[in-house]
């Protein structure tokens, strides 16, 4: 607890002094430019994944990166998800799933949340995801079948979003985009959903082209 104080007061002293033009300009009102939704893991960090500052996203995390279907009894995450697109206007909304997911390990070994009933229910979210692996999946090793399960939720909670009224209007429109993402923490690489490849590609550096991208084989 020490450092976390420690850091509090570095923020106080030194860094929002630094800041203090943006914080008053945020401190009325906020105008983020997406929402991302993530998993709770403490490796990930969305600010320093993407380099963005404060007011720049709408921050939704929940273990395994959940976006419960509409229709769900009323929860955070879909008041964020609704708060975000009605209220806010956000034009993309980015799921992003990530490597060695607890989770995700959760998802592939349900006996093990025997003593965590709360986590086994929250997790059924995924049942799409597991069922989809294990049929098309299930003779993989465990780490390249822990991966194609971490894709395939970030993809079943994509379709999960288009569930909720203001998401398919606004995708309807235009005015609204999707995003599946998933990083890999050890090599800092994120890869992209492309629904013309069927695959997941990585993202390009800036000023490279998609060139770089190549598909990823479980076998």
């Amino acid at each position: 607890m020490k450092r976390i104080l420690d850091g509090l007061s570095r923020f106080q002293k030194e860094v929002f002094p630094e800041e203090r033009a943006l914080f008053s300009r945020l401190a009325s009102s906020q105008s983020p430019e997406a929402l991302f939704l993530t998993c709770a893991d403490s490796r990930i960090v969305p600010g320093l994944l993407t380099q963005t500052r404060p007011g720049d996203l709408f921050i939704c995390r929940n273990a395994g990166n959940i976006a419960p279907p509409h229709g769900e009894p009323a929860g955070g995450v879909s008041a964020t998800i609704e708060y975000a697109v009605l209220a806010l206007g956000v034009r993309d909304i980015i799921v992003c799933g990530h490597s060695d997911c607890g989770a995700m390990k959760g998802v592939m070994h349900p006996e093990k949340l025997a003593s965590m009933p709360s986590v086994a229910a929250w997790l059924r979210h995924a049942d799409r995801a597991r069922v989809v692996t294990e049929e098309n999946y299930g003779d993989l090793e465990p780490a390249s079948r822990l991966a194609a399960l971490t894709e395939q939720n970030v993809l079943a909670q994509l379709d999960n979003l288009r569930t909720y009224p203001s998401v398919a209007s606004r995708l309807l429109k235009g005015a609204l985009t999707l995003h599946g993402w998933v990083y890999d923490i050890e090599s800092g690489v994120v890869r992209s959903y492309h629904a013309d490849k069927g695959n997941f590609l990585p993202l390009p550096l800036a000023g490279e082209t998609s060139d770089r991208s190549v598909e990823v084989n479980y076998a």
